[in-house]
Parts: structure tokens; C-alpha cells; sequence
């Protein structure tokens, strides 16, 4: 099955030697986002909330590249520095979502890439 990368000038460019997302098939497998600002590439100013949206923001664009949009998403990733931020990343998750929910786990990690708070990766098929 030949893999496809995707790309979107709406989302920020890759900072390592990877795609945006993967498409193999109609399954599209999404690198993790952190809250940069597609325009700047720098992080985005704020609370764990502000950075959670711009996530969301990035990951739709992508979405979007591929011909899906979040609705289309059947799994999360998350990953945060401070289990403490768990509930406003949960009530910004609530905004871009819709039951059924995408199956997810979150977990505590030291450290991410540019001292960002929060990275979010995704699966999602289409079709």
C-alpha cells in the first residue's frame, strides 16, 4: 500500500525529518502538533487553553489536506508536562468534538519539543 505525505500551508511545517501526516489508504496518521503558529513557527502566546486551540486549529488544516476533517478523527494522543492542565485541555477538546469521541489517552511526559505544554497527535480515517 503506497503512503502519501500530506502537508498544509495552514498548519506549521515539520521541525524534524517527518510529514505533517501519513496517508496509507484511507487510515491518515498525523504527527504530533504542538502550538506553533503556522505563519511565525513560533510558539503561541497564552494559557494551556490558547495553545490547546491552536493545536486543534493545525490538526484540522492538515484534516483538511487530506479530504477529512476532525470529525473523521478515531483517535487522540495527548501528551502534557502537567497532568495538572487535564481538565482545560478536556474542555477545549469538547469544543472541536462530538460524542462519539475519538478513543485517547494522555499522558505526562518531562519535556516537548520547543518547551512547548502540550503536543497532540491523531489517527483518523476516511471514507
Amino acid at each position: 500500500m503506497p503512503r502519501i505525505a500530506l502537508h498544509s500551508d495552514q498548519a506549521p511545517a515539520a521541525i524534524g525529518p517527518y510529514s505533517q501526516a501519513v496517508r496509507a489508504g484511507q487510515t491518515v496518521y498525523f504527527s504530533g502538533q504542538i502550538p506553533l503558529d503556522p505563519a511565525s513557527g513560533e510558539l503561541v502566546a497564552g494559557d494551556i487553553a490558547a495553545q490547546t486551540h491552536r493545536i486543534f486549529k493545525n490538526l484540522a488544516a492538515v484534516a483538511e489536506s487530506a479530504g477529512g476533517s476532525l470529525a473523521d478523527v478515531v483517535r487522540i494522543g495527548i501528551y502534557l508536562t502537567d497532568l495538572g492542565n487535564f481538565a482545560a485541555v478536556n474542555a477545549v477538546m469538547a469544543e472541536y468534538f462530538d460524542a462519539p469521541y475519538p478513543a485517547r489517552s494522555t499522558i505526562e511526559v518531562s519535556g516537548l519539543p520547543k518547551g512547548a505544554q502540550v503536543e497532540i497527535d491523531a489517527v483518523m480515517v476516511l471514507g
